[in-house]
C-alpha cells in the first residue's frame, strides 16, 4: 500500500462520489483508478463494456447452503 497525493478538489469529488456509490473514499478512488487504466488500455470500449469485462474476470466462490 502506498500514499498518493491528490488535489483537495479531486479528494472532495471522490468523497462525494463515495457517498453516492456507498463505497469508502479509498474504494472509490481505487475504482476510478482501475477504470481509468482499463479505459486507456481499451480505448474503444464504453464504460458499460468495461464493467462487463471486469464482471467476467471476477471469480466468485459458490455460496454455502443456508439452513433455517
Amino acid at each position: 500500500m502506498g500514499i498518493v497525493k491528490i488535489s483537495d478538489d479531486l479528494h472532495e469529488e471522490i468523497r462525494k462520489a463515495s457517498q453516492v456509490m456507498s463505497r469508502s473514499i479509498n474504494a472509490q478512488a481505487e475504482f476510478w483508478v482501475k477504470m481509468g487504466m482499463l479505459a486507456e488500455m481499451n480505448p474503444t470500449l464504453s464504460y458499460n463494456e468495461l464493467v462487463q469485462k471486469l464482471l467476467r474476470e471476477v471469480v466468485v466462490p459458490p455460496m454455502e447452503a443456508v439452513h433455517e
